[in-house]
This record gives structure tokens, sequence and C-alpha cells, in this order.
């Protein structure tokens, strides 16, 4: 039992996976570090959120709705997204194709129903999984 363990451990791609994560987490921790202190402060300062630690928002029933902090959030994902594409995806599936395989590759074709348009059938369905109608080949 425990040597079935260690051999689904030792497989090559949960070890690529288990690297690209925790890469993945210091890139996290270092661009929410960018954001907090450079990008937030910089949409405060822009917009004019008035004294310093107020930034940009308001005040409702007192509660404040911070808006810098969601903006700075926002830019957070769409930077950390576009580091984990570009630093781990990209030369992964180089790597792979490299290897022969493919991976994150283009979905394949689909057609759609006629009847129900629902449009995730096969494209050499016969029969829709969705309405059971049949379904022409096409040509």
């Amino acid at each position: 039992m425990l040597r079935g363990f260690k051999n689904f451990l030792m497989q090559g791609d949960l070890i690529v996976i288990a690297v690209g994560l925790v890469v993945a987490l210091a890139f996290s921790t270092l661009i929410k570090a960018f954001t907090d202190s450079v990008i937030t402060p910089l949409i405060n300062a822009i917009a004019g959120g008035g004294p310093a630690g107020k930034g940009i928002g308001w005040t409702l029933n007192g509660q404040r709705i911070d808006l810098g902090a969601f903006i700075g959030a926002l830019i957070y994902f769409v930077i950390f997204v576009a580091v984990v594409y570009f630093l781990i995806v990209v030369p992964y599936r180089a790597y792979m194709r490299k290897r022969g395989q493919t991976v994150f590759g283009d979905p394949a074709p689909t057609k759609a129903c006629p009847y129900c348009k629902q449009a995730d059938l096969a494209v050499d369905a016969i029969r829709c999984w969705h309405c059971g109608s049949d379904l022409a080949i096409a040509a």
C-alpha cells in the first residue's frame, strides 16, 4: 500500500503540478504585495480618495465600501493569471509538445442540435443527448 502511494507521488506529472503550484503561490504573494503597496495607493491618489488609508469608496450605515481595494484586487487577479499563464502554462505546453503530447489544446469541434439548439454535441454524434432527436451525420 505504501509503495503504491510512493509511486503515485513520484509520477512526473504530479511533480510538475506540485512545482507549478509552489511557484504560483510564490508569485501570488509577490503580486499581492505589489498591488497592495503600489497599485491601490496609486488608484486612490489619482481618484482623490481623501486622507491616506481612506481610499476610494464611501461609508454606508457605518460600513466602509472600499472601491480602491476592489480595483486593486481586480488588477492583482489579472496580473496573477498572466504570470501563471506565461511563466508556467506556456513553458509546460512547449515541454510537453517536445515529448509528443498535447496539453491545454483546443477543444474538440462540436455541432448544434437543429431541434433543441444545444451546441455541445460531438461532430460524429447521431443522437442528441439533450432531447434525444436523431441527427444527420455531417458529410
